[in-house]
């Protein structure tokens, strides 16, 4: 099966009479019905993974509720193990060729095979765009009156309540996605924020794209205040909020490049807030003015 995110082409190989693809309802809206478009990746879910040697490259530490995953170097390639919470058993194992553009998977924990699918997908969009200028964003974002509106924060600092604000108090606001859009900075310098098959535990997942209207990074506070940031502030921000895996030297620069031009060309604040109405009206007023 093939597919579609912002504008890149993968393709999907299951065994025969393997069901994972029907019950993966996130990857729906984008299966890809053209013919032609040259894949950044093909991924194929393999029965066995033989026993190969390896060394530790990366290993995550997002903390106790989050999945945890390893990276090693291996022969012409890379090896990834990922475990569901860092407490749990793996529950799959990934390969992938020196160039990132092969991945195969053996999914050891069946319980957890869409979880499996899902992770390997993102780790593999995350390698094969790094040099095409998209990045997946930890962000929830809106659409309002033909642009998008990403507001960034570590988990639990309100990202989802001040979409679900904007949406309340602005009418025609709709949600793209409320963890993990695509953001890409295009050929001719503008940036465009795309929808995608992953959004966390909301189930938004929609086929679409409109430019960017600006980047706000939510910080929780006893008042609403918003400020824009320069350059350099915005670069962090946008840094601190991207997937990406610095150890891979062939991938960082390209995820610098992308982070710089970005950091640049679009509007990039701070949000000091409250959850309340007041916060979405002071937000709003400023950057739906630019």
């Amino acid at each position: 099966m093939i597919y579609k995110v912002a504008g890149f082409t993968f393709g999907i190989t299951t065994p025969e009479n393997e069901p994972i693809l029907e019950s993966m309802t996130n990857l729906a809206p984008f299966v890809c019905k053209e013919a032609g478009d040259a894949h950044i990746f093909d991924l194929e879910i393999v029965p066995s993974m033989p026993e190969m040697a390896e060394s530790l490259l990366f290993r995550s530490d997002d903390g106790p509720g989050f999945p945890e995953i390893s990276i090693y170097t291996i022969d012409k390639g890379w090896l990834v193990k990922v475990r569901p919470l860092p407490q749990h058993d793996v529950a799959s194992i990934v390969t992938i060729n020196s160039d990132f553009t092969r991945a195969e998977l053996f999914i050891l924990d069946k319980k957890e095979r869409n979880f499996a699918l899902n992770n390997s997908l993102m780790l593999m969009y995350a390698f094969s765009t790094a040099r095409l200028g998209a990045l997946e964003m930890h962000s929830s974002v809106v659409m309002n009156e033909g642009r998008g509106y990403m507001f960034l924060g570590k988990s639990g600092t309100g990202k989802s309540t001040h979409s679900k604000l904007w949406i309340r108090n602005f009418p025609g606001t709709e949600l793209l996605n409320d963890d993990n859009p695509i953001l890409r900075l295009m050929p001719d310098g503008s940036a465009r924020v795309f929808g995608s098959p992953w959004s966390g535990k909301t189930p938004c997942y929609k086929a679409k794209d409109v430019p960017v209207g600006a980047i706000v990074r939510i910080r929780q506070a006893p008042f609403n205040k918003i400020e824009r940031l320069g350059a350099i502030q915005s670069y962090a921000t946008l840094m601190s909020s991207a997937s990406s895996f610095r150890p891979f030297s062939e991938l960082a620069e390209g995820w610098h490049k992308t982070l710089e031009g970005l950091a640049t060309s679009v509007p990039c604040y701070i949000l000091d807030c409250l959850p309340d109405n007041e916060a979405a009206e002071v937000c709003h007023n400023v950057v739906s003015n630019g």
